[in-house]
Formats: structure tokens, sequence, C-alpha cells
């Protein structure tokens, strides 16, 4: 289904090497706000860079994909040292399909790490690669993000740790 994320993990910090491996991916999409860090926030809490540190120090590739302005994703992406597309426009593939061509890898060893079924799992679905689901780092304040999670909120998986969907 459309809304069904591939994998579930309760954050990426949870998301451990050997997986990818093991799922023959090469390449892995990050979302940035509330999958990476909080919202606004300009770099990942110690858990989380830690995770990222370890991916750095393995053969996978990595860029960020977000519906966020450059003026918010460049600073963050940078301090991690990667490439990214800001205004994505999730749930749309633009974004995805343009991470794909600069990842240069197929589509069938991607992966896509996001907190929302609604931008982020369904943008997936329809780029054609893998979604991995984490739920998010912190509620959101805004209305229509407030919104939003209460119309997903019936779609959420359960919290099963890497979890073939």
């Amino acid at each position: 289904m459309i809304h069904t994320p591939d994998y579930v993990f309760d954050s990426v910090a949870d998301i451990p090497l050997d997986f990818f491996e093991h799922e023959d991916i090469k390449a892995l999409i990050l979302d940035l706000d509330n999958t990476l860090t909080t919202h606004n926030n300009p770099e990942p809490d110690p858990e989380r860079y830690g995770w990222f540190m370890r991916l750095v120090n393995s053969e996978l590739k990595m860029i960020i994909v977000s519906n966020n302005h450059p003026e918010r994703v460049k600073p963050f992406a940078e301090f991690l040292g990667l490439d990214f597309v800001p205004d994505g426009k999730k749930p749309l593939p633009k974004g995805y399909n343009e991470a794909c061509r600069r990842l240069n890898i197929p589509k069938k060893n991607i992966a896509a790490v996001g907190d929302q079924i609604f931008t982020d799992v369904m943008g997936c679905k329809a780029a054609g690669i893998r979604s991995i689901f984490v739920f998010p780092i912190e509620p959101e304040t805004g209305f229509w993000f407030r919104v939003k999670r209460k119309l997903e909120k019936p779609l959420l998986p359960k919290r099963a740790k890497g979890e073939r969907k």
C-alpha cells in the first residue's frame, strides 16, 4: 500500500549498520526535520550524530532530501558533509528522483528514511524506492503539522524494530 513503509524503526539511531548490507541498500536518502534533528536545530543530537558517523565510515552513500528551503537545509547538510536536495516537494517524486540521479545507484539499492507517512513514505512509493519509517523525535507545534499527524495516526505502524512490512 502507498502509505505502508517497507521498514520501521523507533529512530534512525536504532537502524543497525548491518541492516543496510543485509537488505542490499547501497545508498540512503535522509529526511531532515524530526528524523535527523528537531525542527530548526542546526545539528543532530549526539545519539543521531554518532549513528551518522558510523554510516560515514561505511561505504553507504547518503544525501538529504527535505521539503525545507535551502537556507534551512544547506547549513545542516554542510555540517554533515552531505549533498542535499531542498524544496523536495515530497510526496511528489521530484526530490527523490533528483537524489537518485545524483547518487547514481540503481533505485533497487536505494532506501529513504523519514518520519512522516504523507510525505516521506508516500514519496518513496511514488519514486519507486524503499521506505524506512522512523517515529518523530518530538511532536510538532504548528497547526498544519498537528492536523497532518492526527490524520496519519490510524496509518502509523507499530514500533517493531526493523521488521519488513
